[in-house]
């Protein structure tokens, strides 16, 4: 196994255990921990697997663990779907791209087809844009450009993480900030996952790591999670808050790729708000103003 992937598979697994307490487990507490949560020796008991076995898989040196050994491993570190996904991804790289275990080549820029772009045009009345590799914003309607500005910015500052911990304004942006970068990190721990060879990722989390103690930290946290659904607040310069509901769509035939759309409640004021913003969108600007 890679020795990074080696490295993220044993640093996740160190994180979770460090959650646990032993009494939740029905452990005895008591007594002087080196660590927080479990030992090693605890969660391999708790497995039913032996201490060594379970060491080497800490250690990246598991490449063949069955699907019974993760998923007792994860019911004891009590990994939800998302994070039981992400383990066996990370414990298993090979498995899941036989043909790129080794180091990929650089990736091609990303390409939205014709018809998402069409799509993305005929939803005019909610702002929506398709995120792909990295939380790059690949694509976008009028009315997600008015919320978000996108087109005002240059290509490789269309990226999520970088709007959120290194734009100076992202804290005013966003008035829940700290969830938004919580949800940030933990969505692009999973990008990392899907794609351990990836050197633009790589470099994007140097990056960030650099710029942002708070990056730092939370990616340290290996938090994973899907961007499914929520509810997302912006304070926009011209209209103020917007509370802004979402789903998100994996792409058909392009799993990379996700069509997010903000859902306003019908008769809010955020939907009168993003009306008001969609006519001034929409309105001509004469020469010379």
């Amino acid at each position: 196994m890679d020795t990074s992937i080696g490295r993220e598979l044993g640093d996740f697994l160190r994180s979770r255990r460090a959650r646990i307490q032993p009494e939740e487990v029905g452990l005895p507490g008591h007594g002087r921990r080196r660590v927080p949560g479990l030992r090693r020796e605890e969660v391999a008991q708790l497995a039913g697997v032996s201490v060594d076995y379970y060491i080497r898989l800490e250690q990246g040196r598991g490449p063949s663990v069955s699907d019974a050994v993760l998923d007792a491993v994860g019911r004891v570190l009590r990994l939800d779907d998302t994070e039981q996904e992400y383990l066996r991804m990370v414990a298993r790289p090979a498995r899941r791209h036989p043909a790129t275990a080794r180091r990929a080549p650089r990736p091609a820029s990303q390409q939205v087809r014709p018809g998402l772009r069409l799509l993305l045009d005929l939803v005019d009345r909610a702002p929506a844009f398709v995120l792909g590799r990295r939380m790059d914003v690949l694509a976008w309607n009028a009315l997600a450009d008015a919320v978000g500005g996108f087109s005002r910015l240059a290509p490789e500052d269309r990226n999520m993480p970088r709007q959120v911990f290194l734009d100076p304004r992202a804290r005013e942006v966003y008035p829940d900030w700290p969830a938004v970068a919580a949800e940030t990190v933990a969505h692009l721990r999973l990008d990392a996952g899907n794609h351990p060879h990836d050197e633009q990722l790589a470099t994007l989390v140097s990056e960030l790591s650099l710029g942002s103690e708070d990056f730092r930290r939370l990616w340290a946290d290996h938090l994973v999670k899907e961007k499914s659904y929520g509810t997302k607040r912006m304070l926009h310069p011209m209209v103020g808050e917007l509370s802004l509901p979402y789903e998100t769509l994996t792409v058909p035939g392009e799993p990379d790729q996700m069509l997010v759309v903000y859902t306003p409640e019908p008769g809010s004021q955020t939907e009168e708000r993003l009306r008001l913003l969609a006519s001034w969108a929409a309105t001509p600007v004469s020469p010379g103003t």
